[in-house]
């Protein structure tokens, strides 16, 4: 019998690199890559009860990771801006923001 793909395995793939590329996104990336562990979870759970008749571990494991790391950064990037937001309000935000833009628009 030959060996399948695991059914998520691209998108557990897709899933992981789409949590680091939003980390930024106000839990985008946060909410992709608890999805992405769920997915890879259950993939994980296929695979090693019958290890002979699928293929594609390691993209598994690359995703895995990747989501991972998307969680990781998502975390931070929350715990920054709220820490931000507290301790320099949102107005203060806003003027440090468009100085930033009129000092890149003046170079």
């Amino acid at each position: 019998m030959e060996k399948q793909k695991l059914p998520n395995e691209t998108l557990i793939l897709i899933l992981g690199i789409a949590s680091i590329v939003t980390c930024c996104c106000w839990g985008i990336g946060l909410i992709l890559g608890i999805i992405t562990l769920v997915l890879a979870k259950k993939d994980s759970k296929i695979f090693y009860e019958n290890p002979d008749l699928y293929y594609g571990l390691n993209n598994l494991k690359t995703g895995k990771t990747l989501a991972i790391i998307g969680i990781i950064l998502s975390l931070l990037y929350i715990i920054f801006a709220v820490y931000a937001n507290v301790v320099y309000g949102e107005e203060e935000i806003r003027r440090m923001m468009e100085e930033w833009t009129q000092q890149m628009q003046n170079q």
